[in-house]
C-alpha cells in the first residue's frame, strides 16, 4: 500500500531569497512542478496513461525524482525502429516496489533495463528500471497525465 502525504497537501512554493536579486537559474529548475509534489515530496495526485486514461500510481505510491534518462521516442513500433532516436527526460516519479502500481507493464530487457509501458493500452514508453537497481523505478512526469 502507498504511502500516503500527511493530508496530501501541496508543497509550500520556495521561499523568497533575503536579498533583491533573483535566484540562479539552477535554484529554479530544482523546484518540484507546483501542484503535482506534496510537502513530503510524494505525488499528490494519482498518475495516468495519456492515452488511455488508466490509473499507472495512486497519491502518494512515488516520490519526485530529478535524474537524467534516456527513453525512446513515445512513437509507433515501425516508426520508433525507423528513427532510432530517443528523448531525455528530468523530472520523474521514483517508485521504490514494484507492487506500488496499479497499472504498469515492462517491456523485455534491453541491455540491463527494462521500459515501463501501459499495461491497458501499451502506450510508452513512460518509464525506466535498471535490472541492476531492483528497488528503483522510474514514471517520466513529462510521459503520464495527473488528476
Amino acid at each position: 500500500m502507498a504511502a500516503p502525504c500527511a493530508e496530501m497537501e501541496p508543497a509550500a512554493p520556495p521561499s523568497s531569497p533575503p536579498h533583491p536579486h533573483p535566484p540562479p537559474a539552477a535554484a529554479a529548475a530544482a523546484a518540484p512542478p507546483a501542484g503535482l509534489v506534496c510537502a513530503q515530496g510524494r505525488n499528490l495526485r494519482a498518475v495516468l496513461c495519456q492515452r488511455c486514461g488508466s490509473r499507472v500510481l495512486l497519491p502518494g505510491a512515488a516520490s519526485f525524482a530529478r535524474r537524467e534518462l534516456l527513453l525512446p521516442a513515445m512513437r509507433k513500433k515501425a516508426a520508433a525502429a525507423a528513427a532510432g532516436g530517443g528523448d531525455v527526460l528530468r523530472e520523474h516519479w521514483l517508485v521504490r516496489d514494484m507492487f506500488s502500481f496499479e497499472n504498469v507493464g515492462f517491456t523485455r530487457d534491453v541491455g540491463n533495463v527494462k521500459f515501463l509501458v501501459c499495461a491497458d493500452c501499451e502506450a510508452g514508453p513512460i518509464g525506466w528500471h535498471c535490472l541492476d537497481d531492483k528497488d528503483s523505478f522510474y514514471v517520466a512526469l513529462e510521459r503520464v497525465a495527473h488528476e
